[in-house]
């Protein structure tokens, strides 16, 4: 029986999460499966991978065929690096504790990188946020000074048109006593 390391699709239409399987290569892909080893969401950044190191090793000795896909995976995970690993242990180029060595040295450069990479898109997420921030500010503060100056100009026209009234109350009662002094 052949069998194959593949993804199986779960999740709604647009937002796909996939099941890393191990199933026989004439199963469909979302079809039965011998294990479950992992998932993979692609959706977030970096995409999440949670895997069964131990058991994807297992596979991938046993002669298991990854998917393009899950080649990747398993490349980015360390499985293929440790399988190459324990190949040299086997043939006595190294001994075991050297390839646990290189390993670990590999596994640490990638952790910091990963996180170099959260961190970095975490600063960039905070400096998009301030700039909009200010942007914001600015927008409110022309707004405030368009109110102010509308105001201003509505107040104006009430004193004038105030002032006006009170003129003519003026000039209305000097023309009223005028007459009356004929």
């Amino acid at each position: 029986m052949a069998t194959k390391i593949r993804l199986q699709r779960h999740g709604r239409k647009g937002y796909a999460f996939y099941h890393i399987v191990i199933a026989d290569s004439r199963a469909p892909r979302d079809g039965k499966f011998i294990e479950r080893i992992g998932s993979y969401n692609p959706n977030t950044n970096p995409a999440t991978i949670d895997l069964k190191f131990d058991r994807a090793l297992y596979w991938v000795n046993i002669g298991a065929q990854p998917t393009d896909t899950v080649r990747n995976i398993l490349s980015d995970e360390g499985v293929l690096l440790k399988k190459h690993l324990l190949g040299g242990v086997a043939k006595g180029a190294f001994s075991e504790a050297d390839a646990e060595t290189k390993f670990q040295a590999w596994k640490d450069s990638k952790q910091s990188a990963v996180k170099g990479k959260i961190s970095k898109l975490g600063e960039a997420g905070r400096a998009e946020a301030k700039a909009k921030l200010e942007a914001e500010k600015a927008v409110n503060k022309a707004k405030a000074e368009a109110l102010a100056t509308k105001k201003a100009e509505a107040i104006a026209a009430k004193a004038a048109a105030k002032a006006a009234a009170t003129a003519q109350e003026e000039a209305a009662p000097a023309a009223e006593e005028t007459p009356a002094a004929e």
